[in-house]
C-alpha cells in the first residue's frame, strides 16, 4: 500500500550488475536466485537478513530491439539487483556484514553456484526524475505500513 508525498525522500539505492553463469539456463538461474540465494543470509541465521534494507529487488534481463538502429544488443548482464538504503551508514554497515569472514566463503561458495563471476560491479546512485503522464508530473509513492 503507498501513499503520495509531494516530498523527495533521501534514500541510497546499491545496484549490483550480475552475469548468470552460461551452464544454467535463465529459467534455472532465476529460480535458483528467488528460492535459494535469495533467501542465503535468512537461511545462514541473519535477522534480518538484510538490516536496514528498505527493498531488495531483482530484475531479470530480456534484450530488446533499439528503437533507433534495430538491434538486439546484450548488455552483458542478466540481472540488475537493487537494494534501497535509509542512509549512507545503513548501506556501508550492510557492506561490512556482508564481508563478515565468518560467513563470507559461504556467501561466495553460493555465489559461485549461480553467477559468472563473484566480482561484479557494485554501484550507488543518485536518481533524477522528470514529469511524465497527461498531467506532466513526477508520481511520488511512499511505503505505507500498518
Amino acid at each position: 500500500m503507498c501513499a503520495t508525498t509531494s516530498e523527495r525522500v533521501a534514500m541510497i539505492k546499491q545496484i549490483v550488475f550480475l552475469k548468470k553463469r552460461d551452464d544454467i539456463s535463465m529459467e534455472d538461474f532465476i529460480d535458483y536466485y528467488e528460492n535459494q540465494h535469495s533467501q542465503l543470509s535468512k537461511r545462514m541465521g541473519a535477522k534480518p537478513a538484510l538490516p536496514n534494507a528498505q527493498r531488495y529487488v531483482r530484475r531479470y534481463i530480456t534484450p530488446e530491439k533499439n528503437p533507433l538502429t534495430g538491434e538486439v544488443i546484450h548488455p552483458g548482464y542478466d540481472c540488475i539487483m537493487e537494494i534501497w538504503w535509509n542512509s549512507r551508514e545503513d548501506f556501508e554497515a550492510a557492506m561490512k556484514g556482508l564481508a563478515d569472514p565468518a560467513m563470507l566463503e559461504h556467501r561466495m561458495a553460493d555465489e559461485r553456484k549461480l553467477f559468472a563471476s563473484n566480482s561484479n560491479p557494485v554501484v550507488t546512485v543518485e536518481e533524477h526524475e522528470s514529469p511524465v503522464g497527461p498531467d506532466n508530473l513526477i508520481p511520488r509513492c511512499v511505503p505505507v505500513f500498518d
